[in-house]
């Protein structure tokens, strides 16, 4: 009898313990689940305000682009302005001399006179025109796959052939211009490229480099059939230009970043070169023979300058005035003698045997405007 007594003390005695026991893990389970409730209620949060995050980024990456388009746009009003102004200046000018008949050195012809044909393709190509040696125009007949086909693209020569990369409505296309037309390329670039990226015949012809973007410090090369990713540069360089120096590609400055810095690409990368003097961006750069750098055109404190300036032995220097302010053009060096497209004007800088600045002069007015149009040196009678 109490051996029985016994046992049913020591199996209530162990019940109790167990019970005891598997209170203590149950409440140990709900502590620890409580921790794993806090943990994920602490990460979801953390998610969120990531989303916030990055939702934040690409608000102020928006807004960046949006005061870009905006101050693109006051520059056009600007432009639109001067080419107003010009127009009145040229009927004044007419109806005083409206009975007179109009010299060589009046009408502009001797002073027109350049050294190569002109294919000159705007933003829009249907308003492509052809310009002479002897500086009349004409309408040229370009066509394309789309309207807007040629609008924010950047060009270069591969090989002979003129191509064009990126632009507004597809930044990451490639296309050649076969005759009269662009067709587009099965090939893709590898970023997207636009209205604020580069690009640059290097190597002899045989290659496009092509860089930059929208705080993009990458680069491409394309040789006529594929493009492939090359080294991407230290700095942004928005609205930087891209030209020679040494026979190696260079850039200077940024629109959004708004430094000075300069960098030249060789085969092992980007490397630093003085810095320009003022931030400025939307200039043009082009590469003498020399070996030095110039650099003209461009925005500096918020307006176009006229400065021409040349990095030589690793020195800035401004050496001349444009004959008129100007800022996001085209330009094309061909018979010591520098040709620069800007949205109201076209501008001749002319070097002497030892490609020393020599004169600067105002060679007439586009029968279109645009920023950045499609340069294109050819024949007399091309697509007319």
């Amino acid at each position: 009898m109490n051996f029985l007594v016994f046992g049913i003390i020591l199996i209530e005695f162990c019940s109790a313990w167990r019970c005891t026991r598997e209170k203590a893990r149950i409440k140990e389970l709900f502590r620890e689940n409580e921790e794993l409730q806090i943990e994920r209620d602490q990460l979801a949060a953390g998610q969120v305000c990531n989303i916030y995050f990055d939702e934040i980024d690409e608000i102020n990456d928006e807004n960046d682009k949006l005061n870009l388009k905006l101050e693109l746009k006051e520059e056009e009003i600007r432009g639109l302005k001067l080419e107003n102004e010009k127009l009145r200046r040229q009927l004044e000018d007419a109806s005083s001399i409206c009975t007179t008949a109009p010299t060589e050195t009046e009408t502009g012809t001797s002073n027109g006179r350049l050294s190569v044909n002109f294919l000159v393709i705007p933003e829009y190509y249907e308003s492509s025109y052809l310009i002479k040696k002897d500086g009349s125009t004409s309408a040229a007949t370009i066509s394309a796959p789309t309207y807007d086909f040629t609008e924010d693209v950047k060009h270069a020569l591969v090989k002979g052939q003129l191509f064009i990369f990126g632009g507004d409505t597809d930044n990451k296309k490639i296309a050649r211009l076969d005759g009269c037309r662009f067709n587009k390329l099965s090939a893709r670039l590898n970023e997207d490229r636009g209205f604020d990226s580069e690009a640059l015949s290097i190597n002899s012809g045989s290659l496009a480099l092509i860089c930059f973007g929208f705080r993009d410090k990458s680069c491409e090369t394309f040789d006529g059939t594929t493009a492939a990713t090359t080294f991407s540069a230290t700095w942004t360089h928005v609205h930087g230009g891209l030209g020679m120096y040494r026979n190696q590609p260079a850039t200077v400055g940024c629109w959004n970043a708004r430094h000075k810095k300069a960098e030249t690409l060789s085969s092992t990368g980007w490397s630093d070169l003085p810095d320009f003097p003022k931030r400025i961006y939307e200039h043009s750069i082009v590469g003498l023979d020399n070996e030095s750098m110039l650099l003209f055109g461009g925005v500096i404190s918020g307006n176009w300058q006229t400065g021409i300036w040349q990095l030589k032995n690793d020195q800035w220097n401004k050496i001349g005035e444009l004959a008129t302010s100007a800022s996001r053009g085209s330009a094309f060096y061909s018979g010591r003698s520098i040709y620069y497209f800007r949205f109201v004007s076209i501008q001749r800088i002319n070097l002497n045997a030892k490609e020393e600045l020599e004169k600067v002069e105002l060679i007439g007015d586009p029968p279109k405007s645009s920023s950045y149009p499609v340069l294109f040196a050819t024949t007399p009678d091309y697509c007319v």
